[in-house]
């Protein structure tokens, strides 16, 4: 209530009766009538007695007079104008507004004319802040003028506000709640009774959408003195509300089924198109999804061409539950709802036709109609006529018609059940770009931003490329996810038909030190430490100093790219690294399972067991193909390798092949290995919102390399690669989904050229956690035949072997040389990988992936397994066997010529392998990666048992039992069967990632 006291105070609006102020009326000589001040005359006075005797004097008294007159009116006036100015302003009764905020709110200020209407303003202003629960205003004169009296009694500020017996969702979605419904509630705000019953009214329908309709929820106030309340809310939520059977009537072409699958808020959850796991879990019941629901049922008859379709308002019966539980068998307790849904499905109708009406700038009618996905004649389909619309919008949008409207009037002809549509467009007018604005960059400099767009200030505004520039910028990583919705706006100017686009980011930290570590099936146990600016100085530089120390790899990086290389679209950059790895397939397994491989000593030989040192460097250019997201580049790398092997297989493998330019042969062809090489590079690139959790686009790559060129080795290898990602909803792709559907295809190719072969190393292995997951790390691979020149003891039949002199066994034992051939892992030139992933994020940066590994790594050429000529000489060379022996020395022998290429091994070439499973995913941001805890099951994989073979004959051992005894354990050793198993299943932790 307000009062507006002058005298005895009016109300607030009401003009008073103004009365003179007695203090300055004087009735004599002068009094006041009308307000207007009269000379009394009085007869026989001075003045007439002046006028008659004394003409002159007579005069300069009635001009006096009138000088004393005009200034006594004008102090009257003065006094009389004082007492209507505001002198001073009193704020009265606040405690926790300060005075400042009060008379920030008024229109009338210290000093200003009293003015009744401005008064009520002032009332109406400091009323609306809700900041009160009592408010006066009232009007006190004095000598000196006005005095106006704002008297406040402020609402109770809320000190706690607390939730009894709110079980089935928790405080923070109730304030997420209050924040999307915009309900002012919180502690430390006024006390509000309106803004208290809006907040019962939203808690009551969040439980309501949580299986609650019955919940009630009263408040509780208590008074905490001196000026401040206490809010509980009583919640009894009730039970909780399942949705029952779901039913339908005058359906008839379409099977309840269908009708019930397009109801994506309420129908139950389980496994879809099956016939009894349909409904395993039953969802909670909400009246306002019913109504969305119900539209989804007609859209769903719609899209099936049934253009009249109807639906009815659905009717519900509340009952309970009853029965056992599924998982407990205890009675069940709680409510369910039975929905029935009246359909009425009316005729089926076709597409009749397209027609367009409006369009005068854009006229070709076939690239319109273009836009719809449904061909005339086709059954009518209520969702593809909104796409073709959609997609409408978006084409005119890439032409600057930002206004651009369609209507559609559908015509049906009900004789030929057919629908025409009738599209009526507005065009509106062509918009170009006047200014582009950016905000939040406090780093980046504008051009850094500006050289990633694709449209430039002064062209014809398209939406198309608007929405890929923030792709690109998405891209390099220095922002958070910008999306067009949520961080762009364009503004238009109707009168220029210009817009003005501005842009808000925010930006990551650019500098990052981080010390990581983890488990890697290439790595093994690792520990790393990394420092890498990015947007080095706001320019977009990339440096990076990484270094990695494991019990399986150690790694050591330097790196520098500057992507625009003088102001212009040409990145150019380079990278000085150091690496060892161990490629031991038994001990990395062991590492990184911390279970024993437990192979024996013939599997033993069968893997590969080596370690690898290489220092070197790489330089690299790219540019990138105007108004695109195609990137052409060249690379040079030079480096330095060294091999240790460890295993015969591994020793047997480097020392023969021909790898080396020089035909260089032996232990010598491990050391001092020198890859010259140069790669061209393309790239297109549309993968978002970010290249390390994409959810949308295409990555195309594609590269050759050529080695040769002033080092010593020499091949060629071009590797082509394809990764798509799909934003899906349940199995259906669908932009608005949460989970997310990648699949990679690779096919690689290597040869060596001008007599050489690849090296064993650049060869291809599959396996591991980047490709091939239930396989160990570069244990896929073909196996292979190799010629070896071996020694085997001369033993008696009874075990002992024979001494070189028998009177002196520190000599040694005799040896006979034979021929044999030793399977290995070679590895394959053609290689052939599968990578599919389906992602469900589960909450932040945890989530859950079924995937689906294939790969198929073979040897199709096999002259890239051919040996050098030193190599086969050293083989051919010697004579094996020995038929005597004098002296202890072995005499006779015969030669031997092996085949100087390494045959693959029939049955372990060309083997597909698969590994499906799951993985627990937790994304790392320090390392890029995520951390992951799968487990993967291998229907295919190699199983196969194969025959050896060798060279030996019994001729090459010397006559009698010992030349027998050892003949029999030579074939044991090395012309037996030969098992080749890999696992079935694997479970394993590993930080890394597959694509």
């Amino acid at each position: 209530m307000a009062r507006v006291v002058r005298n005895q105070s009016p109300e607030l609006g009401s003009t008073p009766s103004v009365t003179y102020n007695r203090l300055f009326l004087q009735q004599d000589p002068i009094f006041s009538s009308e307000g207007v001040p009269i000379l009394r005359v009085v007869s026989g006075s001075l003045r007439s007695r002046f006028h008659k005797n004394q003409p002159v004097l007579p005069f300069f008294f009635r001009v006096c007079r009138i000088l004393a007159l005009l200034l006594f009116c004008g102090s009257s006036l003065i006094a009389w104008g004082q007492q209507d100015v505001v002198q001073d302003i009193r704020v009265i009764g606040n405690r926790r507004i300060p005075r400042e905020t009060v008379l920030a709110r008024l229109f009338t200020h210290k000093g200003d004319t009293y003015d009744p209407a401005t008064i009520e303003r002032d009332f109406n202003s400091l009323w609306n802040t809700g900041y009160f629960e009592n408010l006066q205003i009232a009007r006190e004169d004095t000598p000196k003028g006005v005095v106006i009296d704002v008297i406040v009694k402020e609402k109770p500020t809320i000190r706690e506000i607390n939730y009894k017996g709110l079980n089935a969702v928790s405080t923070s979605d109730v304030l997420d709640r209050f924040k999307k419904e915009h309900v002012s509630l919180s502690v430390e705000s006024p006390y509000d009774p309106t803004r208290l019953a809006r907040a019962i009214d939203v808690i009551r329908a969040l439980l309501a959408e949580h299986g609650h309709q019955f919940a009630t929820v009263k408040p509780d106030i208590k008074t905490i003195p001196p000026a401040s309340v206490s809010i509980n809310f009583i919640v009894k939520e009730g039970p909780t509300v399942k949705v029952g059977n779901i039913t339908f009537t005058g359906n008839h072409a379409m099977s309840s089924r269908e009708l019930r699958a397009a109801m994506k808020n309420l129908r139950p959850i389980g496994v879809p198109h099956s016939i009894f796991l349909e409904n395993i879990f039953a969802r909670t019941y909400d009246a306002s999804k019913l109504e969305e629901d119900t539209e989804r049922v007609r859209r769903a008859l719609q899209d099936k061409g049934y253009f009249r379709a109807g639906v009815d308002t659905p009717t519900t019966h509340i009952r309970n539950e009853g029965g056992l539980s599924f998982f407990t068998f205890r009675p069940r307790t709680g409510k369910r709802i039975d929905i029935r849904m009246p359909i009425d499905e009316g005729e089926r109708y076709r597409l009749g036709g397209v027609t367009f009406t409006g369009n005068t700038h854009v006229q070709n009618v076939k690239a319109l109609r273009a836009q719809f996905p449904t061909k005339d004649g086709e059954w009518f389909n209520a969702t593809a006529v909104g796409k073709g619309l959609d997609n409408l919008r978006k084409a005119y949008g890439s032409l600057g018609y930002i206004n651009f409207t369609a209507v559609p009037t559908p015509r049906p002809d009900e004789a030929k059940h057919e629908v025409f549509l009738d599209i009526d467009i507005d065009e509106g007018k062509a918009f170009t770009v006047s200014r582009i604005e950016f905000q939040g960059n406090t780093i980046t400099r504008d051009r850094v931003i500006r050289r990633e767009l694709l449209i430039e200030e002064g062209q014809a505004y398209n939406s198309n490329q608007w929405e890929s520039s923030l792709l690109r910028l998405n891209q390099l990583d220095y922002f958070d996810a910008l999306k067009v919705e949520q961080d762009s706006d364009v503004i238009p100017d109707n009168i220029n038909s210009t817009v003005s686009l501005l842009l808000r980011v925010h930006e990551k930290g650019k500098n990052s030190i981080g010390l990581n570590g983890g488990v890697s099936g290439l790595s093994g146990t690792f520990l790393g430490l990394n420092y890498s600016t990015n947007n080095f100085l706001g320019l977009g530089e990339t440096l990076s100093l990484q270094g990695n120390i494991g019990n399986l790899s150690r790694n050591v990086v330097f790196a520098f790219t500057e992507p625009y290389l003088r102001n212009k679209p040409i990145s150019a950059g380079f990278q000085l690294f150091s690496r060892k790895t161990d490629y031991n397939s038994a001990r990395n397994y062991a590492q990184v399972t911390g279970q024993s491989s437990n192979l024996t000593a013939a599997q033993q030989s069968l893997v590969q067991n080596y370690n690898q040192s290489t220092t070197g460097l790489n330089t690299s250019i790219s540019y990138p193909i105007p108004r695109t997201f195609k990137r052409v580049g060249l690379t040079y790398s030079w480096d330095k390798s060294t091999i240790t092997t460890f295993s015969q297989a591994s020793a047997n493998l480097f020392q023969t092949l021909a790898f080396r330019s020089g035909q260089i042969q032996g232990s010598n062809a491990l050391e001092g290995i020198y890859t010259s090489s140069v790669s061209l590079s393309y790239v297109y690139n549309r993968v978002g919102p970010s290249i390390f959790k994409p959810r949308f686009g295409t990555d195309i790559s594609a590269a050759f390399q050529l080695a040769g060129l002033f080092g010593n080795v020499r091949y060629f290898s071009p590797v082509v690669q394809y990764k798509h990602f799909l934003a899906m909803k349940g199995l259906h792709p669908n932009t608005e989904g949460r989970n997310v559907l990648g699949y990679r295809l690779q096919a690689s190719y290597i040869q060596g050229y001008s007599g050489d072969v690849a090296p064993p190393f650049a060869r291809f292995y599959s396996g591991g956690d980047n490709e091939l997951r239930g396989f160990d790390v570069r244990a896929a691979t073909p196996y292979g035949f190799i010629p070896v020149r071996a020694n085997i003891t001369l033993t008696n039949p009874d075990g002992t072997p024979i001494p070189i002199d028998p009177g002196n066994y520190t000599l040694g034992y005799i040896t006979i040389p034979i021929p044999i051939y030793r399977p290995v892992s070679v590895g394959g030139d053609v290689k052939f990988t599968s990578n599919v992933e389906y992602r469900i994020p589960i909450a932040g940066p945890v989530g859950f992936a079924l995937f689906d590994d294939f790969d198929i790594t073979s040897v199709i050429r096999q002259s890239q397994l051919r040996q050098s000529v030193e190599g086969a000489d050293q083989l051919n060379s010697p004579l094996y066997g020995c038929t005597s022996y004098f002296n202890g020395a072995c005499q006779g022998g015969q030669s031997i010529q092996f085949i100087n290429l390494i045959r693959p091994i029939s049955g372990t070439n060309v083997v597909p392998r698969m590994s499906v499973g799951g993985e627990l995913q937790a994304f790392l941001p320090i390392v890029n990666a995520p951390m992951r805890l799968y487990f993967a099951f291998n229907p295919l994989r190699l199983f196969e048992n194969v025959q050896g073979e060798s060279l030996i004959t019994r001729s090459m051992f010397p006559a009698g039992g010992a030349g027998d005894y050892t003949y029999q354990n030579a074939i044991t050793a090395y012309d037996s069967l030969l098992h080749f198993r890999e696992p079935r299943k694997t479970f394993r932790l590993s930080v890394s990632t597959t694509f």
